[in-house]
């Protein structure tokens, strides 16, 4: 793990905990497939966050933060 992602914080707005997650994904209209973006979550907003990305058909893979290679 770098130490970017070793200091990163959860990406839900107005929220500063330790991310835990790695939301891994990308926008299709706008995206090659093979671009990958990643939102960073805490515990608490991981499934609010996939939940966003999921609905819109962007999630790719959600992804422990000790096992992330972004």
């Amino acid at each position: 793990m770098s130490e970017t992602t070793t200091n990163a914080h959860c990406s839900r707005r107005g929220c500063r905990a330790p991310a835990d997650w790695a939301l891994v994904w990308n926008n299709p209209k706008l995206h090659t497939p093979d671009r990958r973006k990643v939102w960073v979550a805490c515990d608490e907003h991981r499934e609010y966050l996939a939940n966003f990305l999921g609905m819109r058909g962007f999630l790719r893979e959600t992804v422990p933060m000790d096992e992330f290679e972004g």
